[in-house]
């Protein structure tokens, strides 16, 4: 991929960073004022304020005139505001949030960075994940902001991951003084987008985040240093607030913490989606999931939506359906060549491993339009950017999908392994016994949100379908663009009543070569497929996951399975072949479905029980000989 450039993409009639050169910094960023706020219950939350200060030139300004108001973005966050440094150490104190520190300050924007409630410095137990009481929480907070001097009455609320869904749950409030959030890399529905995809625990991640919670929530940094992003040797734990001199009050607040929930123990009660807890009715995975309050966010707050082709087990999917189902606010979508957080381009054919491209811009420009009332010229692009994989270009569309398929985008799985534009005419099948102990490696999409640092993904792909059940197509005669979610409609039969389903997506090179390009997973007791409800719109089949839809399959009984694939924007080039691959475990990522019993699998390939795949294809803009796309692809 080359290094973004200013002035080269027409997916925006103004890139974002020629946006940005026209805001440049002109305020200084100040050391924090951080103080306890106390909530409604007597529980304290540590918050630090960032208030532009300015330069000498301004100073003069300001003493003639009232003092400046800035407007707010807020950011929740569990991972810590700030950590303390020991004397003489170094290092960035707020590595969860200092890239917003640092870009909005200069750019008149006052940052305000909260513990959640049982976190960092504040006091309090979590008593679950993304709990209602920090929605409650969020609320207060903003009151406290509006009725500060510096405070313009107009809020914002950003940030990656759990802080994304935080402004989510802000704006669901209905609070008057916030007008924009932009969730980052955030869940829409924690199940399916998170721990969850296609009703598949992934074991690997439940784990992971509990160990760095832990570590985290009970200042334990005997664990905190086995994660890249918290390994500062000179991190002395949290922040205490100014009024905490001496640390006691800290020290108070974490033996609060020792009482949270565990992820380990809160995950595994959500089998089914929505289904509530034993000892609380009122309580459902929907109940930490942004969907469930859609149709309390007000109509007049703008959206931003921002995610990754390789964004964990389903993140993109939720940044989608945020964007579908919030039709009637202003809103606005984002899909890079991105993992979690957008600290790596996954392109195999990038030329800087750290994303270049300046998505703050695109925030900034966002914001500056709905919370300053600029004339941005936002209002001129289309509502939807995405990133092309191989093509290396950005595109905009006005809807999401960008496009439909053509006719001719459907490929049929056959006796011969192949995939054809024809189903085959007899009725057959191909039996694939569902080996556990298959797995797709380290260095794929789910790592980084298990907080594991992976910079290359998916670098050993090769050969790993060869011991899946796998299809092929011909040579393509012309590069063609994928754009959206691949369809699988296949026909299945499993030996056991209970199985889990794993497709895979791949490109084989001319040369050979394998690049692996998305995946879908589903386990057979969800098959079911629904009508979205209002408050989650997709467009790709949609399921409940509740335990009214959940039934065991017929041994041996053919069946027909709807499953979309993640999605994903890729362009194939002339001369390599597709390939559909399907799996019945990934051993390094998700649990055993069923346990200890590994299933035989039927897959139909013709006759009464054909299976196709479709595929949302368009031309390809590159129409370049074999050799010369080989050429690229090994940069």
């Amino acid at each position: 991929m080359q290094s973004y450039t200013k002035n080269e993409d027409v997916a925006w009639v103004v890139p974002p960073q020629d946006y940005a050169d026209t805001r440049p910094a002109t305020f200084g960023i100040p050391e924090p004022r951080s103080c306890y706020l106390t909530m409604r219950d007597g529980c304290r939350l540590a918050i630090d304020i960032y208030i532009p200060t300015a330069d000498a030139s301004q100073a003069a300004r300001l003493e003639r005139e009232a003092p400046a108001q800035f407007p707010a973005i807020v950011l929740f966050t569990p991972y810590y505001r700030r950590f303390k440094l020991k004397a003489g150490g170094t290092g960035e104190r707020a590595p969860n949030t200092a890239k917003f520190r640092d870009f909005f300050v200069p750019r008149g924007y006052a940052v305000i960075v909260i513990d959640v409630r049982g976190t960092g410095a504040s006091f309090g137990t979590r008593d679950s994940f993304r709990s209602p009481r920090e929605r409650d929480d969020s609320r207060e907070v903003v009151d406290w902001i509006i009725k500060q001097p510096w405070s313009s009455g107009v809020v914002g609320a950003t940030g990656i991951s759990y802080l994304g869904a935080a402004s989510d749950f802000l704006a669901s409030t209905g609070h008057p003084a916030v007008k924009a959030i932009a969730p980052l890399f955030s869940v829409w529905d924690t199940y399916t987008d998170n721990y969850f995809p296609g009703g598949i625990p992934l074991k690997a991640l439940t784990q992971s985040y509990d160990d760095l919670m832990v570590a985290l929530d009970h200042d334990r940094r005997d664990m905190l240093h086995r994660f890249v992003y918290y390994a500062n040797p000179d991190f002395e734990g949290p922040q205490p607030v100014d009024e905490d001199s001496d640390g006691a009050l800290l020290q108070a607040a974490i033996h609060q913490h020792l009482g949270n929930f565990r992820q380990t123990e809160f995950m595994p009660e959500f089998r089914f989606r929505e289904d509530p807890l034993p000892y609380d009715a009122a309580f459902s995975s929907a109940t930490f999931s942004p969907y469930s309050l859609a149709e309390q966010i007000p109509r007049d707050v703008a959206v931003l939506s921002v995610s990754g082709w390789m964004d964990g087990g389903g993140y993109m999917n939720g940044a989608i359906s945020r964007y579908l189902t919030l039709s009637k606010n202003p809103r606005h979508l984002l899909l890079g060549p991105w993992d979690h957080g957008a600290r790596i381009d996954v392109s195999p054919w990038r030329t800087t491993q750290m994303a270049d491209f300046p998505w703050l811009a695109e925030i900034l420009r966002f914001f500056d339009h709905y919370l300053l009332g600029h004339d941005t010229g936002l209002d001129a692009e289309d509502p939807v950017h995405y990133y092309a994989l191989h093509a290396e270009k950005w595109r905009s569309s006005a809807q999401w999908p960008p496009y439909e398929k053509r006719l001719d985008s459907t490929l049929h799985l056959t006796p011969a392994a192949s995939l054809e534009p024809a189903p085959s005419s007899g009725t057959s099948h191909q039996a694939y016994q569902v080996d556990f102990a298959i797995g797709t490696g380290a260095g794929t999409r789910y790592e980084r949100i298990a907080a594991i640092n992976s910079t290359t993904y998916y670098p050993d792909w090769q050969g790993r379908t060869d011991l899946m059940c796998s299809f092929t197509s011909a040579p393509l005669p012309a590069a063609v663009e994928l754009a959206g979610h691949v369809v699988a409609d296949l026909w299945i039969s499993s030996s056991e009543p209970d199985a889990g389903l794993f497709v895979y997506l791949t490109e084989v090179e001319a040369d050979g070569a394998e690049r692996y390009v998305t995946e879908g997973m589903l386990r057979l007791l969800h098959r079911k497929v629904s009508h979205c409800p209002s408050s989650y719109k997709t467009s790709w089949p949609f399921r409940t996951f509740s335990r009214q839809d959940a039934s065991p399959v017929t041994p041996g009984e053919f069946e027909r399975i709807s499953l979309a694939l993640l999605p994903t924007a890729w362009q194939f080039q002339r001369g390599s072949r597709l390939r559909i691959s399907i799996a019945g475990a990934d051993k390094d990522h998700c649990g055993q479905v069923p346990h200890g019993r590994p299933p035989l699998l039927k897959i139909g390939t013709g006759g009464a029980y054909s299976s196709r795949v479709d595929f949302p294809l368009r031309q390809g803009d590159r129409q370049q000989e074999p050799s010369q796309a080989i050429n690229e692809a090994s940069r």
